[in-house]
């Protein structure tokens, strides 16, 4: 659902846009988004509607109301909330029962009486001020960080989000360590003119706040649909066998990406299957050890300790009869007996299909450097010249020294005297009537 910045205009039915480009300020376009699945449901009989309200302010910024006016509210409309001090502008995202199950969900009682209330759908005279409030916080965000360079402070400020009512500005930032901002507040109070809070986030929550585009090309989750930030560890990139590159395996945030979790549980279960990866297989030829393993296919490669250049494919039916022998304490021959042969298929190479292998095939061609050489080849003939020199002829053709005198091409024409001259064109001016 788009914000309605986003919406057509009135006279020529172009859209407007944010020109925020996914992050508007106002109202985060497809960020957290929430498909009410309950909305076509009627209510029982004389069952009253749940009097609380989801609403969503920048970037993500989720709260409950509680619709104390018992006003007709639906997604998108725009409302006036309580707020410390004043009131703040938001957009209702979420109505109904799905929202009595969001706040089971987050941990809210519902009888809590921290819950703020909805004073009124907002004005158009309290959209003006907010989207007012939201026009100055990036210049603001520019100042305020060359505020705290100046201060030499080990702090990042993120991203501001002024209230509806442009009382007061809310400071996102990032450190390290602990800052003392006490003096920062102070220049902050007196350049902006406004009640300041700081808030400190975490980098995951700071690239939640501003989004971005993954690796995988898509929005990034935390922005759009993930709300819960676990832990993710580095054995969760053990377990599914991918390169413990910091590089590849960190998101926007600098941290471990979050999709690491996504497919381990499966990993996590196809591994159960599996023998202990520091399995070692008694033979005798001599003893052996896992050098690698395939989840997927079912098998492992395994190569004696004197010699591990040369590893054998076994799988894990064959791997789990050699182990319960060795739990006989008896010993197989060899692995070369239980090792099956993999046939590498090849791979169909449709890379120069139509020819568009070559990266370079869109570029303009390049201009000839002879140019001025292929311009003397054509002899250009004007009205005065005389009769049969107006047909393009090939010079030196048949003669093996270019530098030799081409007495009948010269005829007539004594520019052509001189190699480095251009051929004179002359044109013939007709007469206006």
């Amino acid at each position: 659902m788009a914000c309605t910045n986003c919406s057509t205009g009135t006279k020529d039915g172009t859209p407007k846009g944010c020109k925020n480009n996914g992050t508007c300020g106002t109202d985060s376009c497809n960020k957290l988004t929430v498909f009410d699945w309950l909305g076509n449901m009627n209510l029982p009989t004389g069952e009253a509607p749940f009097d609380c309200v989801e609403i969503r302010f920048k970037n993500g910024r989720k709260e409950f109301y509680r619709n104390t006016e018992k006003l007709t509210l639906s997604m998108g409309d725009v409302v006036a909330t309580e707020a410390s001090p004043g009131h703040d502008v938001g957009i209702v995202t979420l109505t109904g029962e799905l929202v009595r199950i969001q706040m089971k969900k987050k941990g809210v009682s519902l009888t809590s009486p921290d819950i703020l209330k909805i004073y009124r759908k907002a004005s158009q005279k309290d959209i003006d001020i907010w989207k007012d409030a939201r026009d100055k916080e990036e210049p603001m965000k520019v100042k305020a960080r060359e505020i705290a360079i100046a201060l030499k402070l080990q702090m990042k400020i993120s991203d501001i989000e002024f209230q509806g009512d442009g009382s007061k500005a809310i400071f996102y930032y990032t450190a390290e360590d602990r800052v003392d901002f006490r003096q920062l507040i102070k220049e902050f109070a007196q350049v902006f003119k406004a009640r300041i809070e700081m808030k400190q986030v975490g980098f995951r929550q700071e690239a939640a706040r501003l989004g971005g585009i993954g690796s995988c090309g898509r929005e990034l989750c935390c922005s759009t649909w993930l709300t819960d930030f676990r832990s993710v560890n580095t054995s969760a990139a053990r377990y599914q066998q991918l390169s413990l590159n910091p590089q590849k395996l960190a998101g926007q945030c600098g941290k471990l990406k979050c999709c690491l979790n996504y497919e381990l549980d499966t990993y996590l279960d196809a591994l159960k299957d599996f023998p202990d990866f520091e399995t070692k297989l008694h033979t005798e030829k001599g003893d052996a050890i896992c050098q690698k393993q395939d989840i997927f296919k079912g098998l492992m490669w395994f190569a004696y300790t004197d010699n591990f250049a040369n590893w054998h494919v076994l799988k894990i039916e064959q791997i789990k009869e050699i182990m319960a022998q060795n739990k006989e304490k008896k010993r197989v021959s060899s692995l070369e007996d239980f090792a099956i042969e993999i046939i590498v298929e090849q791979e169909a190479n449709f890379n120069n299909a139509m020819g568009q292998e070559s990266l370079t095939r869109f570029d303009q061609p390049k201009k000839s450097k002879n140019k001025n050489k292929n311009r003397n080849k054509n002899k250009v003939a004007g009205p005065n010249a005389p009769q049969g020199q107006n047909q393009n002829k090939i010079p030196n053709q048949g003669n093996p020294n270019p530098n030799q005198n081409q007495g009948n091409q010269n005829q007539g024409n004594p520019n052509q005297n001189q190699p480095n001259r251009r051929p004179i064109i002359i044109k013939k001016n007709e007469d206006k009537k």
